[in-house]
């Protein structure tokens, strides 16, 4: 048993964040030059993941104008590749075990503002959903496939 395999994952939550016409957002990480991402983080104590994931949303875009719609049925777990395992999350954690929320924006665009507090992104742009994937950092892929599989049907909204 490897060092990794004895340290328990980061419980995180992971937001979808769908505009009116079906595109996600993503956000270009400052420390991974050209890596993108949803928003997601860590889930504090007492906080159900819906209420991670719209205080996510307010630390790391500025906003919390959406509504959440689903979640993924289950936990979906990720290990970090080896040569980060000891340098993130300050070396407690092996990768993330994540609940995923995905939520309609309700905002517009003038609403999203990455200066933040602690800021993680220095640039964003929604995309279509499989063109997700392509952008992730390949560690994190399978997750982000799994994520669009799960919520593929909610993505655009119903016709009024």
């Amino acid at each position: 048993m490897s060092k990794a395999d004895k340290l328990p994952y980061r419980p995180c939550v992971g937001i979808m964040l769908v505009n009116a016409g079906g595109r996600v957002f993503v956000g270009r990480r400052l420390d991974t030059p050209d890596a993108w991402q949803m928003p997601q983080g860590g889930i504090d104590p007492g906080e159900t993941p819906r209420e991670a994931a719209l205080r996510e949303l307010v630390e790391e875009i500025g906003t919390a104008a959406a509504d959440v719609v689903a979640e993924t049925a289950g936990w979906l777990r990720y290990d970090l590749p080896p040569h980060l395992i000891g340098k993130v999350w300050k070396g407690k954690y092996r990768g993330q075990e994540q609940k995923w929320i995905l939520a309609r924006f309700t905002g517009a665009d003038a609403d999203i503002d990455l200066a933040t507090e602690h800021p993680e992104f220095d640039a964003w742009q929604w995309v279509e959903p499989d063109r997700l994937a392509g952008l992730i950092v390949p560690f994190k892929r399978p997750i982000y496939e799994a994520v669009v599989t799960e919520f593929r049907d909610l993505l655009t909204p119903p016709p009024d």
